[in-house]
């Protein structure tokens, strides 16, 4: 019994008075390349994190769902299931409990209560359950924490259940949850990132098709590594930002006449933006859509090639790309990434939806002390709160722990 899966079972006794009849877990993530790609039919190459999420649970045989959570205040959230309904609004979903009426869902426990939703409206046979949580993904970090609570639930789910459903399609349940119940138009990335990635290998994911393929990534083998620099903010100007920026993407391919920015070529890009030279802000968001989906590409090439070096710069024009035509980067990402590159890192971006969170930065294995003190000090004299910087090493996808 591994540390995670016993403490997470211990707490489940501890809150419900009763083992579990299983742990599961389901990781964070970085995305290597392919921001906001997603949502667009495109591109994206995102690799697990050893951080998870575990889920201690049991089934009820009553319509009961019980979630609780060790990072959470507020104890035990209890719902009816029949009762489940997506509030309008993306702010807060009201969840309605089976006492008192309509009941504040508190946050992150739309999330689990979200999957249950959208299994027995997709007409699986979910009944009631108790979870525990316990979870080691930060928050806020651009590193896909819901997700990963999403798919430790669901995963949880379809063994006590038996539904025998594939991780991919647990991760369709996971984005229809997201979009739906809790109110996040979110891609396919994160969920799939969660149920489908395997140890050592970053996952090339055609949003479109949801074909896969498992690209090795063993940057220790190389001399590389690969740091998550965590700028511990989250800017509030990020809110609402993701759903403008979507709204925009898809105000482009309606302008050019595609079904999603996917469909326009590299090649073609200079025509497209010329098609959108009365609209400056739909058209940085098209050119960054459309270079991003050729960076990924050139990303695989190189890897392919066993060229891991010629990365970087990709990854660092990535970041350019997020900074100034879709706009979503912030000073304390910038700072992060500008630092480290002239540092010696080999490349940098910015991770995630931005105005806060993370950046992923490539160094050789040498310069891994140099560049992350050259970071926290370059935090220490902008006055920004002290980044977490940590080593991502390509974890295992979602798994059943016990």
């Amino acid at each position: 019994m591994t540390m995670t899966e016993a403490g997470t079972a211990e707490a489940f006794h501890a809150v419900y008075g009763a083992a579990p009849t299983g742990v599961w877990a389901a990781p964070g993530r970085v995305n290597l390349i392919g921001e906001h790609t997603d949502y667009n039919d495109g591109f994206v190459m995102p690799l697990a994190l050893p951080h998870t999420t575990a889920a201690a649970a049991s089934a009820r045989p009553d319509g009961v769902l019980r979630l609780h959570s060790g990072g959470a205040d507020g104890g035990i959230v209890e719902l009816r299931i029949d009762a489940l309904r997506p509030a309008p609004g993306p702010a807060d979903r009201i969840l309605e409990a089976s006492r008192g009426g309509a009941q504040r869902s508190g946050g992150w426990a739309a999330y689990p209560a979200g999957i249950v939703w959208a299994m027995r409206e997709a007409g699986l046979p979910v009944g009631g359950a108790d979870l525990h949580y316990e979870s080691t993904v930060p928050t806020g970090a651009g590193l896909s924490s819901s997700a990963a609570l999403e798919i430790a639930t669901a995963l949880a789910l379809n063994d006590l259940y038996g539904l025998g459903l594939p991780a991919q399609r647990l991760a369709q349940l996971a984005q229809r949850a997201e979009n739906a119940f809790v109110g996040v138009p979110c891609g396919i990335m994160d969920q799939t990132a969660a149920a489908c990635c395997t140890e050592g290998h970053a996952l090339f994911l055609d949003t479109r098709d949801l074909t896969q393929r498992q690209v090795p990534f063993d940057l220790a083998g190389e001399g590389l590594r690969l740091l998550v620099v965590d700028t511990c903010v989250k800017h509030e100007l990020g809110d609402g930002a993701y759903a403008e920026r979507r709204a925009g993407c898809e105000r482009g391919a309606r302008a050019l006449g595609v079904r999603a920015l996917r469909d326009i070529s590299y090649a073609h890009l200079p025509e497209a933006l010329d098609k959108l030279a009365d609209d400056p802000d739909v058209r940085g968001l098209v050119r960054h859509i459309v270079t991003e989906n050729h960076r990924v590409e050139e990303v695989i090439a190189r890897l392919d090639a066993g060229d891991t070096r010629a990365i970087g710069p990709l990854l660092t024009a990535g970041h350019a790309s997020l900074r100034d035509d879709f706009k979503i980067s912030c000073a304390e990402l910038d700072l992060a990434v500008d630092t480290a590159v002239a540092a010696g890192a080999v490349g940098a971006r910015m991770t995630g939806g931005g105005f806060g969170g993370s950046a992923v930065v490539l160094v050789e294995e040498t310069d891994a002390e140099k560049v992350t003190t050259a970071v926290t000090d370059a935090f220490a004299a902008a006055g920004f709160v002290p980044p977490r910087v940590f080593t991502a090493v390509p974890g295992a996808g979602a798994r059943r722990l016990g």
